[in-house]
């Protein structure tokens, strides 16, 4: 699977909701293991997911937890949230993944237990 899917998925992360305040952006699939080296640890409360292409085929989890740890939400599809709030998932993400395809519950204990990535994606 891998590089050619996670060329055309974005998200933009916002400090703030209804996507105010500071922003990140990535423009293709990633793992980053700690939003801190961002200076975005724990300040998400929106953000916007794409995929470019296919708007099926991304899949964003976020994570309570460096390194892939603690709760998580996983989020399929093109889409805006403006509010993290309404999953219970404000100000607590500290790191994520995103993929151009379906990556399965089980895929993300996997991950969420050794910390390793499947292959294909790549890590910050």
């Amino acid at each position: 699977m891998g590089l050619i899917f996670n060329r055309n998925v974005r998200v933009t992360f916002f400090s703030g909701f209804n996507f105010t305040g500071r922003s990140l952006t990535f423009r293709r699939g990633v793992a980053v293991s700690n939003l801190g080296l961002f200076g975005f640890d724990n300040i998400i409360s929106s953000f916007r997911l794409r995929n470019v292409i296919i708007p099926s085929q991304v899949t964003l989890v976020l994570f309570s937890g460096r390194n892939f740890t603690g709760n998580f939400r996983i989020f399929r599809g093109s889409q805006n949230i403006p509010d993290l709030r309404a999953f219970n998932f404000n100000n607590v993400t500290s790191s994520f993944i995103l993929v151009g395809f379906r990556l399965t519950t089980s895929q993300i204990r996997s991950i969420q237990r050794t910390g390793r990535m499947p292959s294909g994606i790549s890590e910050l």
